[in-house]
């Protein structure tokens, strides 16, 4: 790919480089009609045509002619079909970390683009049929021949309709395929097709406003006599408000219709205009006090350190390792208030958006308007006037979930990246990026400070914090030196030893349930599986209920009695016998948040019981109010998935009990351990932060395993040198980087064909034998949304002959004309499902 070049003043570009957001790793050279060849700019949004479809591109570079060498043919070369942006939406320095992103994790420019820009802003495209003038002169001759029939009712439509949407004109014209006829016709010049934008973009909202002109005391003298009351309130409503204000708003306080405001329109005594109107996310929320709260002299440190380091005004990343309840959050709203003294952007990474309801009523309560929130439950609306007010300074302070990292900050000065071991950073499909490690570089090419705090940091920080790559600032003690809870394990296997059958919820943790619930004190339940069931089983014929499109059984929701897929979502009736024999005796396998949130509700009649997980998340509001209300002690018992573990502080909870981790333990991934030690240690830190002692009850049937052992007692340190050891033995990271190639195809003997081949040429460019490659080999999840996935894992010390074989290797497949949209390059995985 060719770097971004800026065209001097002199220089009219003739050509733009544009990144097309589809899966190829290219750029594509596209001719600038002269209408737009000095409105255009680089990063502006533009309607191009790659194949048969029209798409929305980015301008990465403009060129004033093409360049020596290459072998693009000039009347092979398509225009640009629309200039979307005067003011192009990507900055300079989005436009250059996106080209790093695109460069390290071999994703195509275009699809990480797209990604850097808020949802509904990208246009989507039509393609359009009309007649030519010559179809239309045409027409005539071709009505009185009957074989041409077709063709003449075509064009008929066209030139009475003037231009039709192709799929739409297809369907009326008795077809749902282009059908020949209509391919002759454009061939013969008789009808030509186009491209339109649909205009259900993203914009701004306005308002309509109405402001009083002129010399207002002699308007009012003049008019009094002629005047109604209800104009009179008009007019005096505006006065009392600067003279202007919106219709709406001006109708409900001066109590008047619109016809009032129309007669004053009229006869000139007021003017009407537009004005722009926010969607605020935090419109209607209650904040908090800013209290101002007394550091710790750990806390001091950090900050002190951060803000020390900021304004030397180079690159800094540092490594904020505090135990749950240290007051980490303190010090990055002091840090980010120390960012905004030095006039400098501030920018907050948080890996769920779970955290956002209660912290980003705190961040506004200390930076007002200053403040911007950027996360996917937003509306589009809501998303874009955010997004605005970062992109024109109005805003300085961004705190958001992954795509956050590419925010347009001005001056940016400071990025902090909260539970940086969060997996949720990680983009788990294409493009596949990592926000924290995007983060760091970001930090590193604006001469910014980046934080990455954590009670559990990920093993990778940890390792560069101890050998000096991370300036390490530790907080090892809880706000005014309260205790961490205290973690007990439950062996499960003697809870079934007493009640001769599996249980969900251990006496033990049924009776500390009760006993909080008697102290007026909370509960938290952690399950990490959502849905009532994890699957459905015929004890008859012992066959459970596959997806039909992935190789994984379908989870019952009680609900609403459905079968869901967690991973294509595909959707299906809960039977009541055996689909495949009729059988009645049909058996629910398993337990998810919904059977633990209805097990506790028939045995606690007298709380209020709570639930957080996916599928509350997706409805925004109740969502909030759940955290809301938890916060607020309306819930006694709040029952989640991991998302209850991250970064919440409830000060009245002292109870937390963590039903299974036996399954997470199990996973075919070597960071399974890692992250069951990181959730346990988590949602551990929920409890006890309050000036009440804390209790974990950790269910287990493998309570002697390490990990468990680790997170009960809460040392980080320990289990960090046992896994450390483990990786350093195996080969994993820190010690090397890893690669995952995925192949994919809806074929099976198509997807395995294609990754020996893969196989064949990483092997004949790993010529120095510095890369292990391992595989091919069937996915752990061998099929997802209908496509058979087989895996190669690459390893080596050195990452730079790492990327050189996969590209060298995927440039020898595409000459030899594989198709390489089936090939995924995954650069740092953190799953290997």
């Amino acid at each position: 790919m060719t770097s971004a070049t800026q065209v001097t003043s002199e220089a009219v570009p003739q050509y733009a480089q544009v990144a097309v957001p589809v899966h190829l790793n290219k750029l594509f050279t596209y001719r600038l009609p002269p209408a737009v060849q000095r409105a255009a700019r680089i990063g502006s949004r533009v309607i191009v045509q790659l194949g048969k479809k029209a798409q929305t591109g980015y301008i990465v570079a403009l060129l004033p002619r093409l360049r020596s060498g290459t072998s693009l043919v000039e009347s092979e070369i398509k225009n640009v079909q629309e200039l979307l942006d005067v003011e192009p939406p990507l900055t300079r320095e989005i436009l250059e970390i996106t080209r790093w992103v695109s460069d390290y994790y071999a994703a195509p420019w275009g699809e990480v683009l797209r990604a850097a820009l808020p949802a509904g802003i990208n246009a989507t495209v039509e393609q359009t049929v009309s007649a030519t003038p010559a179809g239309i002169k045409e027409l005539g001759v071709l009505e009185t021949n009957e074989q041409v029939g077709r063709k003449a009712r075509a064009l008929r439509l066209l030139a009475d309709e003037g231009e039709a949407e192709l799929n739409a004109f297809r369907l009326r014209t008795g077809g749902s395929k282009t059908p020949a006829w209509l391919s002759e016709l454009e061939a013969e010049g008789l009808i030509e097709r186009s491209y339109r934008t649909i205009s259900s973009v993203t914009r701004a909202k306005r308002l309509k406003a109405a402001r009083l002109i002129g010399n207002i005391e002699a308007q009012n003298q003049s008019s009094r006599a002629r005047t109604t009351g209800a104009q009179r309130r008009v007019i005096a409503t505006l006065q009392a408000n600067q003279n202007e204000m919106a219709v709406v708003d001006l109708m409900k306080t001066a109590r008047v219709s619109e016809s009032a405001i129309r007669t004053l329109l009229k006869r000139g005594i007021i003017e009407e205009f537009e004005i722009p109107v926010r969607r605020d996310p935090l419109a209607r929320a209650n904040l908090p006090a800013a209290a101002e709260l007394t550091l710790n002299a750990a806390q001091t440190s950090a900050l002190n350190t951060v803000t020390t380091a900021m304004s030397k005004n180079s690159f800094a990343a540092m490594l904020l390792h505090g135990v749950t309840g240290s007051g980490k959050t303190e010090v990055y709203i002091r840090a980010m208030g120390a960012a905004r003294a030095q006039n400098k952007g501030a920018l907050m990474l948080v890996p769920e958006i779970a955290l956002t309801p209660i912290l980003s009523r705190r961040l506004r309560a200390h930076f007002g308007n200053e403040i911007a929130i950027l996360h996917s439950s937003l509306s589009k609306g809501e998303r874009f006037d955010e997004w605005s007010r970062l992109r024109t300074g109005e805003a300085r302070v961004a705190l958001g979930t992954r795509s956050a990292v590419f925010a347009p900050v001005r001056n940016l000065g400071l990025i902090i990246v909260d539970e940086e071991h969060d997996t949720s950073y990680r983009q788990e499909e294409s493009p596949f990026y990592s926000a924290r490690d995007t983060a760091i570089v970001r930090a590193q090419k604006q001469s910014a400070i980046v934080v990455l705090g954590s009670a559990t940091p990920s093993l990778e920080s940890f390792h560069n914090a101890q050998s000096g790559k991370f300036h390490y600032l530790h907080l090892p003690e809880r706000i005014a030196n309260r205790a961490l809870a205290r973690a007990e394990i439950v062996d499960m296997r003697s809870a079934f030893a007493r009640h001769k059958r599996p249980v969900i919820l251990s006496d033990e943790l049924l009776a500390a349930i009760e006993e909080t619930r008697a102290r007026g004190e909370q509960t938290i339940i952690l399950i990490n599986r959502r849905g009532y069931s994890s699957f459905i089983l015929c004890r008859s014929c012992g066959e459970s209920i596959m997806c039909p499109n992935c190789e994984v059984t379908l989870t019952f929701h009680r609900a609403d009695r459905t079968l869901v897929c967690h991973y294509c979502n595909h959707r299906e009736r809960a039977p009541s016998e055996c689909p495949a024999f009729g059988s009645k005796y049909i058996y629910y396998v398993g337990e998810g948040t919904e059977q633990i949130e209805d097990v506790l509700r028939k045995r606690f009649s007298n709380l209020r019981i709570g639930r957080i997980d996916r599928d509350t998340k997706t409805r925004r509001h109740e969502f909030e109010k759940t955290l809301l209300d938890f916060n607020k002690g309306e819930i006694d018992l709040l029952v989640g998935t991991q998302m209850l573990a991250k970064g919440h502080d409830f000060p009245n909870v002292t109870l937390v009990g963590v039903v299974s981790v036996d399954a997470g333990l199990a996973l075919p991934d070597f960071r399974a351990a890692e992250r069951t030690f990181q959730l346990i240690t988590q949602v551990a830190g929920r409890a006890g932060r309050g000036d009440k002692p804390g209790r974990v009850l950790i269910q287990s049937y493998h309570p002697e395993h390490y990990v468990l052992r680790q997170a009960a007692a809460q040392d980080f340190q320990g289990f960090y040198n046992e896994e450390i050891r483990h990786r350093r033995n195996h080969a994993y990271p820190p010690f090397v980087a890893l690669a995952l190639l995925l192949v994919r195809h809806k074929d099976a003997s198509r997807a395995r064909m294609l990754a020996l081949d893969l196989k064949t040429a990483l092997i004949e460019n790993n010529r120095d034998n510095l890369c292990r490659i391992l595989g091919p080999a069937p996915a752990p999840l061998a099929r997802l949304r209908g496509e058979h996935r087989i895996q190669i894992l690459i390893k080596s010390r050195s990452r730079k002959q790492l990327r050189k074989v996969i590209n060298d290797a995927l440039k020898q497949l595409e000459a030899d004309s594989k198709d390489l949209r089936a090939v995924t390059v995954e650069i740092d995985p953190v799953s290997m499902m």
